[in-house]
């Protein structure tokens, strides 16, 4: 199950801490590595690296749990981590957007009665940046008014871009930060470019796979979207591996 580039940490050949090989046993179970001098689980490793890999496959805790013959919790736990991780990473490693970029705001929550859409209560309110042929940027903003998304505008995109939206009235000031493209939803588009498709399809990325859970505390919202957003971005990458690096190798370092 465990290959390529994992490989080596779960076998215990290579240190998770340095990167270097001649690793020897300990009588207490651990292993140490002779060049950086660090001590560890091998078993722990490898218990973290095979729920790791479930959930890089999108495998439900509890179903992970049942495979791997663990408590739910441990695993659930688990994978709060790897989720906090990915948020770290991706806040880290983000950078200014440029070019042709669209924005939307989407709501994400269970079922509720009242209204849908803007306006939607007790739901969190996601405010999303695509730049065409790049990455999206998400966050979870309190409301959608012009001064709360134009803040997020200014911080995550070049000046002078251009800038591709619905009416929504809170991109009326849109116009003095680059050009500001607004699509009619009602009217046929003339121009094939002139479209918010690829934000659209993010959040049809995100909202399918969120249909597998059975309700997600608003306080932790922020993390499963910033899963949704590392696995939209690298989907044509070897995504384990990067799981690998950023909630095994990044982490215990």
């Amino acid at each position: 199950m465990i290959k390529g580039y994992a490989r080596k940490y779960f076998e215990g050949k290579t240190c998770v801490f340095c990167g270097k090989y001649r690793l020897y046993k300990l009588a207490d179970k651990r292993i140490k590595c002779k060049h950086c001098k660090k001590r560890y689980s091998l078993l722990r490793l490898r218990r973290d690296l095979q729920i790791l890999y479930y959930f890089y496959l999108e495998v439900s805790a509890r179903k992970t749990a049942k495979e791997l013959n663990l408590n739910y919790n441990v695993v659930h736990r688990k994978f709060m981590q790897f989720r906090k991780s990915i948020a770290y990473y991706c806040n880290n490693e983000a950078r200014k957007l440029k070019g042709k970029i669209e924005l939307d705001e989407s709501y994400f929550g269970g079922k509720r009665k009242g209204n849908r859409g803007r306006g939607a209560n007790n739901k969190a309110i996601v405010f999303g940046i695509l730049e065409r042929k790049g990455k999206v940027y998400t966050v979870i903003v309190q409301n959608v008014a012009a001064k709360t998304l134009m803040n997020e505008i200014k911080s995550k995109t070049r000046k002078g871009s251009v800038f591709y939206t619905d009416g929504f009235r809170s991109y009326n000031s849109l116009h003095q930060y680059g050009k500001h493209n607004i699509i009619d939803h009602d009217k046929e588009l003339v121009n094939a470019h002139n479209h918010i498709n690829g934000i659209e399809g993010f959040w049809s990325f995100a909202k399918e796979r969120f249909h597998k859970y059975h309700g997600i505390s608003k306080n932790n919202y922020p993390f499963y979207i910033k899963e949704m957003e590392f696995r939209f971005n690298n989907r044509n990458e070897n995504v384990y591996n990067l799981l690998v690096s950023i909630c095994i190798v990044r982490r215990v370092v």
